[in-house]
């Protein structure tokens, strides 16, 4: 098993410095829309990953194609790298600068393009958030399913192939971008796939880009699919005695076939947590959020059937919402599990993994995960989408502790290889970013990580395109 990156010692920590040409030709392309400032540039530096590293030399607020194509143009002069940002959610190291550039933010491109109700599909700048194109075809009976829990933007779910709470029912980025403008190393523009929802038309270009995280093209525009809003949406929680109870009575539901929308753990850390944050009153042990969608009768029968198996597994303390603002709610708790468990600790910063492993095996990735984390000593939370096998957990360590630093990446180390022994993933859907490189290799092996160098070769020669993230040339 490979070791977690150390960035105290990582050598392609070298800025490649922006000749005073390149910032001389931005600053006459975008006037004021191009900025040095060291508070913004600090803050498109900086994500919700543990890394501290050098802020981009600027940061270039674009609203068009275009205007991305110019930059990455001027770049690719100059051999200068570029870093595309959205709403800067992401957790793994993404979006940080290790070898400089220009930050490109995308997040004044927020125009719904295209909307098609009759064939359910919808064009998007890549700066939309998923909330915003939610409440801009409200009126239409449709929906973007999508929710990875922060307000993250379109263009930045695709670049790492999100899912989140929907994704039992309604799969991942990867089977919901349809089509995509996207921004080449040399600053062509191209299109990939179409409204079509299926095709054999060359290579699949679409699946290419979804989840590269930037280091192969900057994805401008999207276009998704999206669904009619279910007649009938019930919500419950249930707590239970164990962890284990609550993962059992997940992998239950899902092998009998019950049709459940989302189906979210949230161990006794994290209700703690949220109770604290959102002043709510759930008992305080570990616990499912559930959502069902379908007709009346049909999430009544759901419910009905999953109600059975939770009280079969100890299951206590149904709480039912079917208004939408009780499961607003509950469902804003949840969103907020992160946030409010940084509380728990006052000046800590969250390591956070997760890793996604077949629904049979997650008992015991989880119980194993947990029994760790409690014998380290260090304050911890787990919460998951576990319907489809994936969980998070979040390990709070004191900055100015190295020790601390060092039990959780022990303790992540452990976690990948678990899920990886049984034959999972050392991501589900944070993406690999700069901190789990290592673990990429372990998964994937050296002929496919050779495979996808190739492939970043061939695409950005001059490595300028968010370089440094993935893997290491």
């Amino acid at each position: 098993m490979n070791a977690p990156l150390d960035l105290a010692h990582w050598p392609i920590l070298k800025p490649r410095p922006m000749p005073a040409a390149m910032l001389q030709a931005l600053k006459a392309l975008f006037g004021e829309r191009c900025s040095t400032a060291r508070a913004v540039r600090e803050q498109h530096g900086r994500d919700e990953s543990p890394f501290d590293v050098p802020p981009p030399e600027a940061v270039v607020f674009c609203e068009s194609t275009e205007e991305v194509a110019q930059v990455v143009r001027l770049a690719a002069q100059h051999r200068v790298p570029v870093i595309p940002y959205g709403a800067g959610s992401s957790l793994e190291g993404h979006l940080l600068a290790v070898q400089g550039g220009v930050s490109i933010d995308l997040s004044r491109m927020n125009q719904v393009l295209r909307l098609n109700a009759d064939d359910q599909t919808v064009t998007v700048q890549a700066g939309v958030t998923r909330l915003q194109l939610n409440r801009e075809i409200k009126d239409t009976g449709l929906f973007f399913p999508i929710d990875p829990g922060a307000d993250a933007t379109l263009g930045g779910m695709s670049a790492t192939r999100a899912s989140g709470t929907n994704a039992v029912r309604y799969g991942t980025m990867r089977e919901n971008v349809l089509g995509l403008t996207v921004v080449t190393a040399d600053g062509e523009v191209v299109k990939t796939g179409t409204r079509a929802r299926k095709s054999s038309a060359g290579y699949d270009l679409t699946r290419l880009f979804v989840g590269s995280e930037g280091t192969l093209g900057v994805m401008t525009e999207i276009t998704l699919k999206l669904y009619p809003v279910p007649e009938s949406i019930t919500a419950a929680v249930c707590s239970f005695p164990s962890v284990d109870a609550a993962v059992q009575t997940t992998i239950h539901i899902i092998q009998l076939g019950v049709p459940i929308a989302r189906v979210e753990l949230l161990d006794a850390h994290s209700v703690r947590a949220v109770n604290a944050h959102d002043k709510l009153a759930l008992k305080e042990s570990p616990m499912l959020l559930m959502e069902f969608h379908g007709s009346p009768s049909s999430t009544a029968e759901q419910a009905q059937t999953v109600q059975e198996i939770a009280n079969g597994l100890g299951g206590e303390a149904f709480e039912w919402a079917s208004t939408p603002e009780e499961r607003t709610r509950l469902w804003t708790a949840r969103h907020h599990a992160y946030f409010a468990a940084l509380q728990m600790k006052p000046g800590c910063r969250s390591v956070t993994t997760d890793t996604c492993v077949p629904i049979s095996r997650l008992a015991e990735c989880i119980n194993e995960t947990v029994a760790e984390a409690d014998a380290s000593g260090l304050p911890y939370f787990i919460v998951g989408h576990v319907g489809d096998g994936n969980f998070h957990v979040g390990y709070l360590i004191d900055p100015a502790i190295p020790q601390e630093r060092e039990t959780a990446e022990r303790l992540n180390a452990q976690l990948v290889a678990r899920a990886l022994r049984l034959e999972g993933t050392c991501t589900g859907e944070h993406g690999i970013g700069l901190h789990k490189q290592g673990f990429l290799q372990d998964e994937a092996g050296d002929g496919a990580l050779a495979l996808m160098r190739a492939l970043k070769r061939a695409l950005d020669p001059q490595d300028i395109l968010n370089p440094g993230k993935i893997f290491q040339l």
